[in-house]
C-alpha cells in the first residue's frame, strides 16, 4: 500500500470549500485537470453516491475515471473509493477550520492511499512506486490550487 498526502490553507471558509467538493455537476467548472463529469444515478449527495470524471492524462490524452462516496462528514470529511487497473484506491479530504495571519482559514488535507488488488499491481507499485507517487503528489497539488482559486480570490499557502 502507498500513501501520499498533502495539505494547503485556503482562505475560505469549510462550508464553501465543502459545497464545492460535493457539487458534482460543477466539478468541470472548476478542476482544471476535469473535462466532465457524469453523475451515474439519481439522488442527493452523500455515501453511495457514484459518478464519472474524464480527467486529463499528463500524455495529453483523457481517462475516465469511476468515485464513490465511501463517507461524507459536512463540512469537514469527504471519503471517496475509485478502483484503478491492479489497485484500488481511497481518497480522503479533511477539512480543518484555524486561524491564520488572524484570519479564519481552512486546512484543507487530501490523502490518497493505493492498496494493490492484483500480483501486477504489486510489482508495478515496487518498480514504478517512487515515480507514481510523485505523479500523484503532483495532481493532488494542482487539485488544491484549483479549489483555492474557484473558491475565491483569496490566495492559498502550502501546508506540507
Amino acid at each position: 500500500m502507498s500513501t501520499v498526502t498533502v495539505s494547503a490553507f485556503i482562505e475560505a471558509q469549510d462550508a464553501d470549500l465543502w459545497r464545492l467538493l460535493t457539487d458534482l455537476p460543477a466539478r468541470a467548472d472548476w478542476l482544471s485537470a476535469v473535462d466532465a463529469v457524469e453523475v451515474l444515478g439519481a439522488g442527493g449527495f452523500g455515501p453511495g453516491t457514484v459518478w464519472r470524471e474524464t480527467r486529463a492524462r499528463p500524455d495529453g490524452g483523457t481517462e475516465p475515471e469511476e468515485f464513490e462516496v465511501i463517507e461524507a462528514v459536512a463540512p469537514g470529511r469527504l471519503v471517496l473509493g475509485s478502483r484503478g487497473a491492479g489497485a484500488d484506491y481511497r481518497i480522503t479530504w479533511t477539512l480543518r477550520t484555524v486561524e491564520r495571519r488572524r484570519r479564519g482559514c481552512t486546512e484543507v488535507t487530501v490523502e490518497q492511499e493505493a492498496v494493490p488488488t492484483r500480483a501486477y499491481g504489486r510489482v508495478l507499485a515496487l518498480i514504478l512506486g517512487g515515480l507514481a507517487a510523485r505523479a500523484v503528489e503532483s495532481a493532488l497539488r494542482r487539485d488544491l490550487a484549483d479549489l483555492a482559486l474557484a473558491a475565491g480570490p483569496a490566495r492559498s499557502t502550502e501546508a506540507a
